[in-house]
């Protein structure tokens, strides 16, 4: 069984193991509902989206007329000004035919200049907290890809002051953690300070990336990640575990719906007397490159 825990000051106890809905941004309605399946099979109670996952949105809302209240749902917006933002949180709502998402996402939020315009007034961020006000967000979250997300969500987590509409507006994080990137040090210790600032604000962390392996470099794609990533299950549970080994974070699973069983597999093999330094040294064999530089 998959393990849950509270995530963050949300009230939601959700399973360790969200599922990266990413995944169904290339597939058939037929192919989603066989994922859904595999879903419930293994207790997944949070899903997270994106309104720029392809048709990701439109295959989750047939879903949602029957287990709505089975799972914990949220989206993302990559827009950075308040209309645009505002007109992208109401599409996700109706692609996926529910009144309100759980967590709506500030996606991708890196660019430095990006940054300040989603934050800044009149920015994304304003759609934000109003939807949220409104009833149609219930929380807000922060999410980021490449080696200096864990440094710019400590910003995003630092920026109000006094929080924004009475209270912090950030929820939860997303970013990489694996054992791969980890070995970047630079990264690894921006990511400690992230997740020390997280503790004490109650933020859910999430983390991703965590069965990459390397860049495609020109070889042909065998799977829908952007990134090759392992396939074999002992490489798959030693990802997994290296990461559920941290006490705290989530796992989001790959964007590769042929993955998903492994993946879930293996967290659901997880047990708190694994320790990252057993799963560590099997992935130190691994010929791995970083996929973020």
């Amino acid at each position: 069984m998959l393990q849950l825990q509270p995530f963050g000051r949300t009230g939601h106890q959700s399973t360790r193991t969200i599922f990266g809905a990413a995944a169904l941004g290339n597939v058939t309605q037929d192919e989603a509902d066989r994922t859904l399946e595999v879903l419930l099979e293994h207790g997944v109670n949070h899903i997270d989206v994106a309104a720029s996952y392809g048709g990701a949105e439109d295959r989750i809302g047939p879903w949602m007329d029957r287990y709505r209240d089975h799972f914990f749902l949220a989206t993302k917006t990559g827009e950075r000004s308040y209309e645009k933002a505002r007109e992208s949180i109401h599409r996700s709502l109706d692609r996926m035919r529910v009144s309100y998402v759980d967590l709506l996402q500030l996606h991708n939020l890196v660019d430095p200049i990006e940054w300040d315009q989603a934050l800044s007034p009149g920015g994304a961020i304003d759609a934000a907290v109003e939807a949220r006000d409104q009833g149609l967000v219930r929380f807000v979250g922060v999410t980021g890809h490449g080696t200096s997300i864990a440094a710019m969500h400590l910003r995003s987590l630092q920026r109000f002051d006094p929080p924004c509409g009475g209270k912090d507006p950030f929820d939860s994080v997303l970013l990489p953690y694996s054992f791969v990137v980890m070995q970047n040090e630079r990264y690894a210790a921006d990511f400690e300070r992230l997740v020390e600032e997280c503790i004490r604000k109650n933020v859910a962390v999430q983390t991703i990336k965590s069965i990459a392996l390397r860049p495609w470099w020109g070889r042909e794609h065998t799977t829908t990640t952007w990134y090759e990533p392992m396939t074999e299950q002992v490489q798959i549970d030693a990802a997994v575990h290296w990461v559920l080994a941290r006490p705290g974070v989530f796992l989001n699973t790959a964007s590769d719906v042929e993955l998903l069983p492994k993946v879930l597999d293996a967290a659901g093999r997880f047990t708190p007397d694994i320790s990252a330094a057993e799963a560590g040294r099997v992935l130190a064999r691994l010929d791995a490159t970083p996929i973020f530089v």
